[in-house]
């Protein structure tokens, strides 16, 4: 090989790192910006219209969202006062914003933000292993969300972000889990994190849930994070599904949010299971509540309750298109029975 190759090649790698570390330094300096979403409006649920009964539920209009390039991968959400919302993304970024409701129905997110997930440097994520933000609640304290509490696979671990002004900001703050937990490193451990209420006989305590690491039971492995409840849980393994997301209702009981696969289309189905059943040792079954399949849902990953302005519990689910074209980024509402 001559010189004058040799120098093409290694002003080739030179261009090509000088390329790679320009993408790198935008990613990682990333700062808080609005972006634009958009919302089309869902109908129908089911061949149900808005109002109409799936179940035990009734159905109350959904989204199709779109925005730019970055917005997508939606895995973790969770709503403060007034409708303001906190999405996570498996790509290490916070969403935040408010979800406006016309007639009890959703209708349009504004006020729109992106920032980075940090670490406990106060720096942006740095590779995409430690990114993969999969669980997203909301911590109270004195009745007030004072924080968000995020799980994460593949670089397992959990940490609490403080909030500001309804958007989460700052440097990540450690949450211990025990180490048989923090070594699965894999893109199928910690999917569900959710924190009991003061109703709950576990109220306070934190309860993380994996997606596929099984315990010798076959069921699914969790953990319960609290001072007086503390210790290994498990979820029911149910043929076809996998925990993606959990949230708990204002009366304790919890709702868990599955997804499964069929012909050529997504499945889901979600799961409530009575409060008592929430505890250290147990292995949690539950019931059904709501199916869906094909084109009325995608890749559903995200469950959050929230209270309407009628004073109605509401359970929201999202689907995280994975940032591609064929998949959508959903946004589902129904009302809870009394």
């Amino acid at each position: 090989m001559s010189t004058t190759q040799k120098h093409r090649i290694y002003r080739a790698k030179s261009l090509n790192f000088a390329i790679y570390l320009a993408a790198f330094f935008q990613v990682t300096n990333l700062q808080a910006a609005q972006v634009q979403i958009t919302a089309q409006p869902i109908e129908k649920y089911q061949g149900q219209a808005i109002g109409g009964k799936v179940g035990d539920l009734i159905w109350r209009g959904g989204l199709d969202l779109e925005g730019p390039e970055l917005f997508g991968g939606i895995s973790g959400l969770t709503f403060l006062e007034n409708n303001n919302w906190i999405m996570i993304s498996d790509r290490g970024q916070f969403f935040s914003g408010q979800l406006l409701y016309e007639n009890g129905s959703p209708a349009e997110m504004i006020n729109t933000q992106i920032a980075p997930i940090r670490n406990s440097s106060g720096n942006p994520l740095p590779y995409n292993y430690s990114r993969d933000a999969e669980g997203l609640e909301t911590v109270y304290r004195n009745s007030r969300p004072v924080a968000v509490r995020v799980s994460f696979e593949n670089l397992t671990r959990v940490a609490d972000f403080s909030i500001s002004n309804s958007r989460p900001v700052g440097a990540a703050k450690e949450v211990p889990i025990p180490h048989w937990l923090s070594d699965v490193r894999t893109n199928q451990s910690i999917e569900s994190v959710c924190v009991a209420p003061t109703a709950s006989p576990i109220a306070g305590s934190t309860l993380l849930i994996t997606e596929k690491f099984l315990n010798d039971e076959g069921n699914h492995s969790g953990w319960l994070v609290g001072k007086r409840d503390r210790g290994d849980i498990s979820l029911s393994r149910q043929r076809g599904f996998s925990p993606t997301d959990c949230a708990f209702l204002p009366d304790g009981d919890l709702l868990v949010l599955e997804r499964g696969t069929g012909f050529f289309t997504f499945t889901m189905q979600v799961r409530k299971i009575a409060a008592n059943d929430v505890s250290p040792g147990a292995n949690m079954v539950g019931e059904v509540i709501l199916e869906g399949s094909g084109s009325d849902i995608d890749n559903m990953e995200a469950l959050a309750i929230r209270t309407a302005g009628d004073g109605s519990t509401r359970m929201v689910i999202m689907s995280d298109d994975n940032f591609n074209d064929w998949e959508r980024t959903l946004l589902l509402e129904f009302e809870l029975p009394e």
